[in-house]
């Protein structure tokens, strides 16, 4: 039986609108009265993000001094994950669609999130999303968790799972960030990247995932293509 662990931020949820309400607030913070800042464009911010430009070089570009952009990129780091404004968050077009396809299917279907557990709980419930990842099929930090670094719980979390999880033959995982892909690749499972999320193809390819498609649509085409025997037919 075949089985997709996808990653929830980046190919189910778009959090482009979290980032840029989280950017602008921190900005204004920041800033001294009547100082002249230069604030990003939601397009050139997005940008900034996906090439993994620092924080503390978007705080600058933005107009803030050196000290002002190591304060914006703390508060940013303390701001960013909190509750209220993980609202912003919507489910990407057509992300849906592809989730009931491969509910449809009957693939054995698993998230996993660098999210703390009432994170994710709360996007699920809000969006409507907890009929296709049960709470046995979640996996992410618990609310008291002590974060290291993406690439380093990632693999942790992959760890728990192909533990926790019955025993599947084919399975794949679907990421937009380094840490899917290296959380894959320590496991030896293919891991088809997708540029819906935070990283832009340069980025992922410097990770050499298996593959890289536009969405998570297409990466559930790539799989079943994939990972399904090609019929062949017989002459007459």
């Amino acid at each position: 039986m075949l089985r997709i662990i996808t990653d929830f931020d980046g190919p189910i949820m778009d959090v482009s609108q979290r980032y840029y309400q989280v950017y602008q607030y921190c900005l204004e913070t920041i800033r001294l009265p009547h100082q002249a800042i230069r604030p990003l464009t939601k397009a050139e911010f997005w940008r900034c993000k996906r090439a993994q430009i620092p924080e503390r070089e978007i705080g600058q570009r933005s107009g803030l001094d050196i000290e002002q952009a190591k304060a914006f990129a703390r508060l940013r780091r303390d701001t960013v994950h909190t509750l209220p404004y993980l609202i912003y968050d919507r489910p990407l077009t057509g992300a849906i669609a592809a989730l009931e396809r491969i509910q449809a299917a009957q693939i054995d279907l698993a998230v996993m999130t660098m999210r703390r557990d009432r994170e994710l709980k709360a996007a699920l419930e809000q969006h409507g999303l907890e009929h296709f990842f049960p709470p046995a099929k979640r996996y992410c930090l618990s609310d008291d968790y002590v974060k290291q670094t993406d690439v380093k719980d990632k693999p942790l979390l992959m760890q728990q799972a192909l533990a926790d999880l019955p025993a599947r033959a084919n399975v794949w995982m679907i990421g937009d960030t380094e840490a899917d892909i290296i959380a894959a690749q320590q496991f030896g499972i293919p891991v088809v990247a997708v540029l819906s999320g935070i990283r832009d193809r340069d980025r992922l390819a410097a990770h050499q995932p298996s593959f890289i498609v536009p969405d998570l649509g297409a990466a559930v085409d790539l799989i079943l293509q994939q990972a399904l025997p090609t019929k062949v037919g017989c002459s007459q």
